[in-house]
């Protein structure tokens, strides 16, 4: 299926979610207290069977289930996200066990997942984390250390939680474990950040982990880490278009009624081609998405490469439609409770977590000089 055409049966699905959204979803996230997981929210969410679709459906559809849910109540999106992002190493990478521990409650919304990968010292350099696992028996480890920026943090049921069980071996030395929220020695600290969703430290002293708690295999917990990134990135990106466009056809709305000059907003040229900027870089930065969801699904080698570019091209873009949006409203869109003012304090977060921006373009240099590389080797022994 060409990245940039959808199924008439997809459109509709896109469309059905932005209602549920908005008749289902937005009275209980209105309800809910920033900074805290919104529970009766999680379970709605499972209510309706969005939450197990995490775990049946491919990295395109969660991008169009992100980005419908994002336009109408982007507290339910994130709700949804972060469900899947902490628990989707446990749905790839885990024993029998741990799934049929974990996932149906997840699926249900009854118990809250988190990712924690970030720490003071190591945000968007991830091989550099310093979580010790130091061996306690065999098979065994105590998780020593501190984790930052986690969402759902301190209030998750259970984290996938990266640890180096090797020094010195940067990312070679890095395990994945699932650590069930109520052990002994864990501990976390709610963070009073500008983001709207729940986000949080935690204290790891000696917590006890063992070999029944290892994601994968030891010393593989990287390609975990990555393995997850890579499905979640674009659909970080679809989570921006979805705001992105939710700015845009607020400011078409506005600019249409709006009278200024003797005439409406929108006759001048100015406001006509800003608008037009907003629309051109939404749909470019939508087409990456999908794209890059498809080169998933696919199994393309270049996954990484899109997955950054489609992450990168639409955060950056939809923090410029954002914030054009509210230009073109004026000072009503800073007012407490205006949707812009909303999407303006959610879109800066995206150009952070899951890798900044910066970690992005490093990530798209890398791959293509690593493509150039293999196309000259593959020159060289050419007959």
């Amino acid at each position: 299926m060409p990245a940039f055409s959808l199924e008439p049966s997809q459109t509709a699905r896109c469309a059905q979610l932005r209602t549920l959204a908005a008749e289902r979803l937005r009275p209980l996230a209105e309800k809910g207290e920033p900074g805290r997981v919104n529970r009766p929210l999680v379970a709605e969410l499972g209510q309706l069977g969005l939450l197990e679709l995490l775990f049946t459906s491919g990295a395109l559809d969660l991008c169009l289930m992100r980005e419908s849910l994002a336009y109408a109540c982007t507290e339910a999106e994130t709700a949804l996200a972060l469900q899947g992002l902490g628990a989707h190493p446990v749905h790839a990478y885990g024993t029998p066990a741990q799934r049929e521990r974990w996932l149906p409650a997840v699926s249900e919304g009854s118990a809250v997942a988190a990712f924690a990968l970030s720490e003071p010292g190591a945000g968007s350099d991830a091989a550099a984390l310093s979580l010790s696992a130091v061996p306690d028996g065999p098979s065994r480890w105590r998780l020593t250390g501190e984790k930052c920026w986690i969402s759902n943090a301190p209030e998750a049921d259970f984290y996938t939680v990266f640890a180096r069980t090797t020094p010195d071996a940067g990312a070679r030395g890095v395990t994945a474990f699932l650590v069930p929220a109520d052990r002994p020695g864990l501990s976390g600290t709610g963070l009073d950040m500008l983001s709207p969703h729940p986000i949080g430290a935690l204290a790891f002293d000696a917590v006890p982990v063992s070999a029944d708690d290892v994601l994968g295999e030891a010393d593989r917990g990287f390609r975990v880490a990555m393995g997850t990134l890579n499905l979640f990135r674009p659909s970080v990106g679809a989570f921006a278009v979805g705001m992105a466009q939710a700015a845009l056809d607020a400011t078409l709305a506005h600019t249409s009624r709006r009278d200024a000059f003797g005439g409406k907003l929108r006759d001048l040229q100015s406001v006509a081609h800003t608008v037009a900027e907003m629309a051109l870089r939404t749909d470019a930065a939508r087409l990456m998405v999908y794209a890059a969801a498809t080169a998933y699904d696919e199994g393309a080698p270049d996954v990484p490469k899109r997955a950054a570019m489609a992450k990168l091209l639409a955060t950056e873009t939809a923090q410029y439609v954002v914030d054009s949006a509210v230009q073109l409203h004026g000072a009503r869109a800073l007012r407490r409770g205006h949707l812009l003012e909303h999407l303006y304090r959610e879109v800066r977060a995206p150009r952070v977590y899951e890798g900044a921006s910066e970690v992005q373009r490093g990530i798209i240099a890398k791959e293509l000089y690593a493509e150039r590389a293999t196309v000259k080797a593959g020159e060289a022994v050419e007959p």
